[in-house]
């Protein structure tokens, strides 16, 4: 049997508590309930109304941090003399590393460091990507500097005033930058692993350490029949563990599906169900001042759409019919037949299609 996706599944964990209820009260008020003493069920009522229903997909995530970055040296070997521990936070120009007591400093840009910076060089993209940080570093306080990708005099001298920040006497200051003395990546990091100890020895290729962004992200998979509905940039809520939910919104939506190949015990491995394909799905937010959750289980509501003007009551309303379907009991104790539509379980509210009318009462369970 294939299984049913999309927004059913929510339909399914919203409907059923509701149900269990109003079975409960029904029995107890059914024309045929038997003498022997029960529990009293408390009867509420709750008028059919007019109204918007939002549809929705939910999916589990986990709350971390958005992307991944190996930092691999690209100077002069040598023996690695400092490091930061996992959890440090650098930007940009700070140390991320040394190699015999030489730093190696993070600019922010997403074209690698590929070659050395001096005056005379050829023109390009990563220039440019150099001079847009030494104006943001505030090594160009008489903004003589044109970010292009074409290295000046100006471009220069800022180093130089770059060099002088670090402690540099002023003959030592040379206005140029070597291959490997800066590393850049699109955003600063986050360190997660020093991958060489503080003593070894480090040469040309090696990864020194791994990290993240800074930036706080929600990481999930969509089942592929879901893909369609969910776009980048749709806002959603996600539900913490022990807080209140907060605002998120879609950054990316993975294309490539991936499925677990089913568990052949002893035997050869089974194909991957295509039933259980699923894509990365990537959410940025922006958590309460002081938290500091990492790593942890999220759930993630995302709004596919809306019905306008439709009928809606309360999911406790709806009571299983005998043979099949739904039913709801009116005000007074009429039992008559419906047809629900779609479900908002973050509201509690059903779509009537059929068998009912906006103002009518319906019995629900009191709360």
């Amino acid at each position: 049997m294939s299984r049913r996706r999309g927004a059913s599944t929510v339909v399914a964990v919203a409907v059923a508590a509701p149900l269990a209820a109003g079975v409960a009260y029904a029995a107890h008020s059914g024309p045929n309930a038997p003498d022997t003493p029960a529990a009293a069920v408390a009867i509420g009522t709750a008028k059919v109304t007019q109204g918007t229903l939002s549809e929705r997909v939910q999916v589990g995530g986990v709350l971390g941090y958005a992307g991944s970055y190996t930092i691999d040296h690209h100077g002069a070997p040598g023996i690695l003399t400092a490091g930061p521990d996992s959890g440090d936070t650098i930007g940009r120009g700070g140390v991320l590393y040394r190699v015999a007591d030489t730093p190696v400093r993070l600019l922010l840009g997403s074209v690698p460091a590929y070659r050395d910076f001096r005056y005379g060089m050829s023109d390009g993209p990563d220039v440019r990507q150099l001079e847009r940080n030494l104006v943001a570093l505030g090594f160009d306080p008489y903004h003589r500097i044109t970010v292009d990708r074409h290295f000046s005099a100006a471009t220069a001298t800022a180093i130089r005033r770059w060099e002088a920040s670090w402690g540099r006497p002023a003959y030592q200051r040379t206005g140029r930058l070597t291959q490997g003395q800066v590393l850049f990546l699109p955003t600063p990091l986050r360190v997660t692993q020093l991958q060489i100890r503080v003593g070894g020895t480090v040469g040309p290729g090696t990864t020194v350490l791994s990290g993240t962004s800074t930036d706080r992200a929600v990481t999930a998979q969509l089942d592929t029949a879901q893909r369609s509905s969910v776009h980048t940039g749709d806002q959603v809520e996600v539900g913490l563990p022990d807080a209140d939910p907060i605002p998120g919104r879609v950054t990316a939506v993975g294309e490539v599906a991936t499925a677990p190949s089913a568990d052949g015990g002893n035997g050869p491995q089974q194909p991957a169900n295509p039933d259980t394909a699923t894509v990365p799905l990537t959410i940025a937010v922006r958590l309460p001042r002081g938290s500091g959750l990492d790593q942890a289980p999220v759930t993630v509501d995302i709004v596919t759409g809306t019905r306008r003007n439709v009928l809606l009551v309360p999911i406790a309303a709806l009571l299983a019919r005998p043979g099949g379907g739904y039913q709801v009991r009116l005000a007074g104790g009429v039992a008559v037949q419906v047809e629900p539509g779609n479900f908002d379980e973050s509201t509690g509210q059903v779509e009537i299609v059929r068998g009912l009318t906006a103002g009518q009462t319906v019995e629900v369970p009191a709360s």
